[in-house]
């Protein structure tokens, strides 16, 4: 079952209980702007049944979690460490807040891909890449 995010956190909502907070210069942060999440949560629900089964991982933690794993070119059990040790990654899949444990078991980074599939993840990365290019051409 697919319950759709209220809406997408702002870097600024983002909680760190040991202080500070997060830099709209950091790459992730900056990435994270560049992906329209909420235009493309509709195709992730569509792999879901209405009102079956355990509600799934947020449409963005799926995304992020692949899209990180896919830039770092890093294994499922490594990117979970990744995003268990930086704030930066966990905002970047949409957490509310820093957290010390791991937000998702490194065994459904498998269903995160099969549910995306490949083309939006690819759809993704060629937002990404033009949207890069607009902003370098503007600056």
């Amino acid at each position: 079952m697919y319950q759709k995010q209220s809406k997408q956190l702002g870097f600024e909502e983002f909680y760190i209980p040991f202080g500070g907070y997060l830099h709209d210069n950091n790459r992730w942060v900056q990435l994270s702007g560049l992906i329209p999440w909420d235009d493309l949560e509709h195709t992730y629900a569509k792999a879901f049944s209405a009102g079956k089964g355990a509600p799934s991982k947020p449409f963005r933690m799926a995304l992020g979690a692949v899209v990180l794993q896919k830039l770092l070119g890093v294994s499922d059990r490594e990117i979970v460490e990744l995003i268990t040790e930086n704030h930066y990654m966990q905002y970047f899949i949409g957490l509310e807040a820093y957290q010390d444990a791991a937000p998702f078991a490194a065994s459904l980074l498998v269903q995160f891909r099969r549910r995306l599939g490949d083309e939006v993840v690819k759809a993704v990365f060629k937002i990404i890449h033009k949207r890069m290019r607009k902003q370098f051409e503007t600056n």
